[in-house]
């Protein structure tokens, strides 16, 4: 049965229902606590009442430095809100690890960013290094992925669009809430990733609610396609792509192709125009709540709740 870890500013602890047990551990990173599992077996078994889990702060269950990867456009009702069509090439892009924050912290808009969205998005994280050249097959995903978080890949659409620069638009401070659980996984339990289903709401207002069934390239196949030019460590993070939902949708075709024949200045500016009247971009006071579950409840990566606000 799968095990769900929390951290705090206190240490590790294991969750079982709406009580915590404390893990007996020197583990100061997610490596290091993926390389101490006895510990964590044994508060998982502890017979102890533990400490409510409401009394915790959780912190982001992947710590940084690490190296965060993302896949993008890799579901199909993604695709098509993005407008794309036929055969969808794999595709990668890098965030700085200074946007990993913790499931309850808020979401900080920089003062020069308009477009603010959501993705919610399943995140692996290695249990094993992944040396340049490995073939990851279905059946070696839990010799190389120790666990799941929820993950938001949040994003600065006026900042990604017009630069073209994913890496700066995905990368600002609180842009990739994660946790609250690392949900570490028995092997069996891999075979159940298809099942799990990804839902985003925006203050109660379900947005997006997909399972991985929708995902266009998986995990092995990822891990696999990476590791052609990446080397992955124990406690890095793998963002597998968002469903669709997103606040951001490609124009229809007719105003893609007058748009296309306007001057670049001219092209933007009815774009923000357009955009700024979309009632789905984030805002100040906006709370995001996103979980990851399988319907039955036996691998749940637990309730991320998150505010937006804007900086000051």
């Amino acid at each position: 049965m799968s095990t769900n870890v929390l951290r705090t500013a206190d240490g590790w602890w294991t969750v079982r229902g709406d009580r915590a047990v404390p893990v007996d551990t020197k583990a100061a990173t997610t490596a290091e606590l993926l390389a101490d599992r006895d510990a964590v077996r044994e508060a998982a078994s502890s017979g102890g009442t533990g400490t409510p889990v409401a009394d915790l702060v959780a912190l982001s269950p992947v710590t940084t430095p690490c190296r965060v990867v993302a896949q993008m456009v890799n579901y199909r009702s993604h695709a098509r809100d993005s407008g794309f069509t036929g055969d969808i090439p794999p595709a990668f892009f890098r965030k700085a690890s200074g946007s990993v924050s913790g499931p309850g912290e808020s979401i900080v808009r920089p003062s020069h960013v308009r477009l603010l969205d959501y993705e919610v998005e399943l995140g692996l994280v290695m249990g094993a290094s992944l040396p340049v050249g490995t073939v990851v097959e279905e059946r070696d995903l839990p010799s190389y992925v120790a666990g799941l978080v929820v993950t938001n890949d949040v994003s600065a659409r006026d900042v990604q669009l017009t630069k073209t620069q994913f890496y700066e638009s995905k990368s600002y401070p609180t842009f990739t809430p994660t946790g609250p659980h690392l949900t570490l996984l028995e092997p069996d339990e891999f075979a159940r990733l298809l099942d799990l289903r990804l839902r985003l709401s925006v203050n109660g207002e379900l947005r997006q609610d997909r399972t991985l069934s929708d995902m266009i390239v998986r995990p092995a196949r990822a891990l696999t396609l990476l590791a052609r030019f990446q080397t992955l460590d124990a406690g890095d993070l793998l963002l597998t792509g968002t469903p669709g939902g997103t606040a951001l949708k490609a124009p229809p075709k007719a105003v893609e192709k007058i748009g296309s024949l306007l001057p670049p200045a001219v092209k933007w500016k009815a774009f923000f125009t357009s955009q700024a009247k979309n009632p789905h971009y984030l805002h100040q006071g906006d709370v995001i709540t996103a979980t990851i579950a399988t319907p039955d409840g036996r691998i749940d990566l637990g309730e991320q709740r998150t505010a937006v606000t804007d900086a000051n």
